[in-house]
């Protein structure tokens, strides 16, 4: 495991900068950090399956998808307790996802992004047509238990879960498992060669990408208080989760970190002067001109940055 000390002197750096923010900032701000904090999960949930398999996803809101509604269903309409719903919730979205992503791998490139699209849009139909009783239909559901009251428990709720999965994850891809996934990503046919069995390396990219995601996408519904397929299911989200995951720097889970806090902040910033849509076109722009100048994206700049300081500190 290639680890250094100032490796996890940053985490600790990065966390306790983080634990102290809520006595520094506005609560108005706190929320947008929420949101923040949601987007890096989501984000570190594409980066362990796409960033470093090289199989690009376009469905992963079916993966959040799966988790928010089974954990709404079980507290709204049952009334199961939230410390059941929730695995419960990451359970579901292991096992039914697996069931339709994993003959997806068998196929790459486009190929793999669309039938990853298709079972997002197909997700999206059947919340709708199938027990709408159940799932709220169109309208979704609302009234859904929330976890935390107050914007700085909220925060620190989000934050915990982010930190949590974010180094878990980090640790992992710096294991065996996270080289022979990078090394699938750069060429999987010699991988194959070498005598591994990709098949079982992807499957394990995906159950980690989906218990990510689902754990994600359980909590969330949980602090939003309500759920909706429209707003969850959307292309704008695929699109949000994808850029942040490679503005930051795809296969490095740090990265997809820094992208979601810069693609958060960058909206919220946008959002007096282009209230709709459209400024999501002016990130997309933005986002394309900062990866065509650093394609390894923003934790490369800060690699090198913190190069440079070691390196005035040496002279």
């Amino acid at each position: 495991m290639n680890i250094r000390w100032y490796h996890l002197a940053l985490w600790a750096a990065f966390i306790i900068g983080m634990i102290y923010l809520p006595q520094l900032v506005s609560k108005g701000t706190l929320r947008t950090i929420i949101f923040a904090n949601y987007l890096a999960i989501f984000a570190i949930s594409w980066d362990v399956l796409s960033g470093r398999t090289g199989y690009v996803s376009f469905g992963h809101p079916f993966l959040i998808g799966l988790g928010a509604y089974t954990t709404a269903i079980l507290t709204k309409r049952f009334g199961v307790p939230v410390e059941i719903s929730i695995p419960a919730a990451v359970l579901v979205t292991m096992v039914g996802g697996s069931l339709l992503f994993l003959p997806a791998l068998r196929v790459r490139g486009s190929y793999f992004a669309l039938v990853t699209l298709a079972f997002m849009e197909l997700m999206y139909q059947l919340v709708q047509v199938i027990r709408p009783d159940l799932t709220g239909g169109t309208r979704g559901m609302s009234g859904i238990q929330t976890l935390t009251r107050g914007a700085v428990n909220g925060y620190y709720l989000s934050f915990g879960l982010m930190a949590s999965l974010g180094f878990a994850m980090w640790l992992l891809m710096k294991t065996r498992l996270g080289t022979a996934l990078s090394a699938i990503g750069m060429n999987e046919e010699a991988v194959r060669g070498s005598g591994l069995n990709t098949t079982k390396l992807k499957l394990a990219a995906f159950m980690l990408s989906a218990f990510v995601a689902g754990l994600g996408g359980a909590f969330y519904v949980h602090y939003l208080g309500s759920i909706a397929p429209r707003a969850l299911f959307d292309i704008n989200f695929v699109f949000t989760i994808i850029v942040a995951a490679i503005l930051g720097g795809a296969s490095t889970i740090i990265g997809p970190i820094f992208g979601a806090f810069f693609l958060t902040f960058l909206l919220e910033y946008l959002r007096p002067y282009l209230p709709g849509a459209e400024r999501y076109f002016i990130y997309g722009g933005i986002a394309l001109l900062l990866y065509m100048y650093e394609p390894k994206g923003l934790h490369h700049v800060l690699q090198m940055a913190l190069s440079a300081i070691k390196g005035k500190s040496r002279s």
